[in-house]
């Protein structure tokens, strides 16, 4: 935002609730009246609300959550995940961002926030809903030195670690649907996407983006999502902070991927399991080959999920979409 909106903002905020007249910002701000107005119409543009009276001037009624770089950076307790952050007004995709820094030699840990997507996208191509000032719209870019192979452990780890920071920052009782969506009450809060390009059958760089609902009204969410999708606002009854739940989700993040380093995929696999909503339900899995259905067994070495079919047969799924019976 630029310096002499936010002055204007400032002169606003003085007295909540007061009306300020063109004249009085006009001499603090040393504008013309003409250019006030222009101003408070392109803070408008941004999500600002004013009533405008005559004779007493402007009065902010509304103003958006809007994240600050500041504000995420002091919740930090990382090396370098979020350490260096491009923060958005909107863009059509964070994770077309990040690919595009990533080729340009960014280093591991960049951030790419947007306070809007114009074209999100989820798993299997399908269209993400991340309207402005209302959710988490982020991608990290990742330079992990193990082969392609280690890509399906890091969506699970990514999953465990946005997990964990939400129920820490918000208290909101989050589970992990497999490999890595993020259910509270059997509706989605959370989906993730990892992209991983390849060299010499090793990984050159990941990029994961991860979209929470964050402060989304139910009234807000299109008619299509309302009886599957949720947010964090809807399910504790109130408004949460992004930068807090941003900062958690890089401290948890890096956390975990120190932990993989140091002990391998074990320890991930076993905090999978316990916040998992999957293992011991009966799932449906639509997969490439066709439907399965079976019961949620296990998660094996590779981070694959282990089904247990009507016939006694163990199936080892190593991607598909699962629907909770």
């Amino acid at each position: 935002m630029k310096m002499e909106h936010l002055r204007l903002i400032d002169i606003l905020n003085e007295q909540p609730g007061a009306y300020i007249s063109g004249e009085e910002i006009s001499r603090r701000l040393s504008i013309s009246r003409t250019a006030v107005w222009k101003q408070i119409n392109k803070l408008r543009e941004e999500g600002y609300e004013f009533e405008a009276v005559s004779r007493k001037g402007y009065r902010l009624v509304h103003a958006p959550d809007k994240l600050e770089e500041s504000s995420v950076l002091d919740g930090l307790q990382t090396h370098s995940f979020g350490r260096r952050l491009k923060l958005l007004e909107v863009t059509s995709s964070t994770q077309e961002e990040a690919r595009l820094l990533a080729e340009q030699g960014a280093q591991e840990g960049t951030l790419v926030i947007a306070e809007e997507q114009t074209g999100g996208r989820g798993r299997q191509g399908r269209k993400w809903f991340s309207p402005a000032h209302k959710g988490v719209w982020m991608s990290l870019l990742m330079r992990p030195k193990h082969p392609l192979s280690f890509a399906p452990k890091l969506t699970l780890l990514t999953a465990v670690a946005v997990c964990r920071a939400i129920r820490k920052v918000t208290g909101v009782d989050a589970g992990i649907k497999w490999p890595n969506d993020l259910l509270v009450q059997g509706k989605k809060v959370c989906g993730i996407l990892i992209e991983s390009v390849g060299e010499d059958e090793m990984i050159k760089y990941c990029i994961a983006g991860i979209g929470i609902d964050v402060n989304v009204e139910l009234a807000e969410l299109p008619p299509e999502l309302r009886t599957t999708a949720t947010s964090l606002k809807i399910e504790s009854g109130k408004t949460q902070s992004r930068a807090r739940l941003i900062a958690a989700v890089m401290n948890e993040l890096e956390q975990l991927y120190n932990l993989y380093e140091e002990e391998g995929f074990a320890p991930i696999r076993h905090l999978w399991e316990a916040l998992s909503v999957t293992l011991g339900k009966r799932v449906t899995v639509k997969t490439p080959q066709g439907e399965l259905g079976g019961i949620a067994e296990a998660l094996d070495e590779s981070g694959a999920l282990v089904l247990l079919d009507d016939t006694g047969k163990t199936i080892t799924i190593f991607s598909g979409d699962v629907q909770l019976a």
